[in-house]
């Protein structure tokens, strides 16, 4: 299996929540593009505890820290999405979006499309902030009007139950972790997180 994880912005917790699902299912992990460094796949490979997971190269490694889009025109790239080929494993893989679901790849494809052209069900990352509710549910309406499937729900951030649940209430999505503001973040955390997602992950 393949998940994508998406958010409903940028900063909203992906990198974490990849850690932590990659560690839980003992998954391959990659980035297919990254804009910026340090990278994403750094952050997740010193926050993963087991031995079997490996981490694949990014597609398109790009310097400057922007809109995919922005960033390869800088360096007079173009992506296009047949660029994105699943790295070759008989593992199950994690792979992480980069910012929210409509951030531009080129003119014409966003980073959603990605998840769409390899068939990857989305796992879609939640934070909790003012403003929140309508971030989440505009992302939500957009992968159901395209029939795109979701595995779950991720929130993460200080508890908010009255936006939890009007937000499970409007998308129908299984949550698959509550996942609270986080001061110390380290292996031991993750491989925690880990286990508590394994327990929402199979029903």
């Amino acid at each position: 299996m393949t998940f994508f994880v998406t958010a409903i912005g940028t900063d909203s917790g992906k990198s974490l929540v990849s850690a932590i699902l990659t560690e839980a299912l003992k998954a391959d992990y990659w980035k297919p593009v990254q804009a910026g460094l340090p990278t994403d796949t750094e952050t997740v490979s010193s926050l993963v505890k087991n031995s079997i997971t490996k981490f694949h190269p990014e597609t398109h490694l790009l310097k400057l820290p922007a809109s995919p889009h922005a960033a390869a025109k800088f360096e007079h790239l173009h992506i296009q999405l047949d660029d994105f080929v699943l790295p070759e494993t008989k593992n199950d893989i994690v792979i992480e979006g980069a910012g929210g679901l409509l951030v531009p790849l080129n003119d014409e494809d966003f980073v959603i499309d990605i998840a769409v052209e390899l068939k990857a069900p989305v796992i879609l990352v939640a934070n909790l902030y003012l403003g929140s509710i309508n971030h989440t549910l505009l992302s939500i309406d957009f992968l159901k009007r395209n029939n795109i499937p979701v595995k779950g729900i991720i929130f993460n951030g200080e508890s908010n139950p009255e936006s939890e649940r009007i937000i499970e209430k409007h998308s129908g999505f299984k949550v698959l972790l509550r996942l609270p503001k986080l001061g110390l973040i380290n292996k031991e955390v993750v491989e925690y997180w880990a286990d508590e997602l394994l327990l929402n992950w199979y029903d």
